[in-house]
């Protein structure tokens, strides 16, 4: 386990409480986020992050981990043997993370505060001045742990996920990583209009489509978190980007949320 720890520092980067509170000291003696340099670990390969047009709190980062980042982190899910026998294809996991996930964890916190931003729909009346608040909140940002739940999913060929928001048992701010197929992830606002039977009006739904290309990073909050639903259709014909039809293999999720606090 230390050996798989350490091979996981090298490629995530230091996920300690010392660099956690080096990294909060940069921030807080820093007024210009735009001066701040990128630390090494987060920013090798020019990390930018998307603002989803049309769903306001939806941000993709294409390039989150490189091919050896994705490759030592499907290793450390394989050696946790939850996908060792058939049909097991999900594992949840609650309170304290495995270190790969504890790394991937700080690596996200980093690259909202160090990545650029491209193509982001600016609300200035929400606007508070804070760079990161373009991305995530700074009081989702800032919360220990950043995440504390999380589940990963394999599904093979023509599986998918229904439209859904996720429970409320969790807090604002969700992270979702891909790995291995591409795949686009549809998002249609929640509450449509029903047929009377319990059952969306297609022609009613507004779907806006996301690539999600193997080691891509999405983050929802707000509205994105709470109005609107996603889904990833595999069936035949449903998984299209550019006009040309993608072809489905196996393809891993992980999704980080922060449950809700019990007073």
């Amino acid at each position: 386990m230390e050996d798989q720890t350490t091979a996981l520092r090298e490629v995530f980067g230091e996920s300690s409480s010392e660099s956690e509170d080096n990294e909060q000291q940069i921030v807080a003696d820093t007024a210009d986020y735009g001066d701040v340099e990128s630390p090494s670990t987060v920013c090798d390969h020019n990390l930018r992050w998307e603002g989803i047009e049309g769903v306001n709190g939806l941000w993709l980062c294409r390039d989150f981990l490189s091919p050896h980042q994705q490759s030592t982190l499907l290793s450390a899910i394989q050696a946790e043997g939850w996908f060792n026998e058939a049909p097991h294809n999900q594992a949840m996991r609650f309170g304290d993370l495995p270190a790969w996930a504890t790394e991937i964890c700080s690596s996200i916190r980093e690259v909202v505060l160090f990545g650029d931003h491209i193509s982001q729909p600016m609300d200035l009346s929400n606007f508070d001045g804070d760079k990161e608040a373009n991305v995530l909140a700074s009081n989702l940002l800032w919360r220990e742990p950043l995440f504390d739940q999380l589940i990963v999913n394999v599904y093979q060929a023509g599986e998918g996920i229904c439209a859904h928001t996720d429970l409320m048992r969790f807090e604002d701010g969700i992270a979702i990583v891909s790995l291995e197929s591409s795949c686009v992830m549809h998002f249609s606002r929640a509450g449509e209009e029903c047929d009377g039977q319990g059952k969306e009006k297609e022609n009613h739904k507004e779907k806006v489509p996301v690539f999600l290309t193997p080691g891509s990073l999405v983050l929802m909050s707000g509205e994105a978190r709470y109005l609107w639903k996603h889904e990833i259709n595999r069936k035949p014909g449903f998984q299209v980007c550019e006009g040309q039809e993608l072809i489905q293999k196996r393809r891993t999720s992980i999704t980080f949320r922060k449950l809700c606090q019990v007073e």
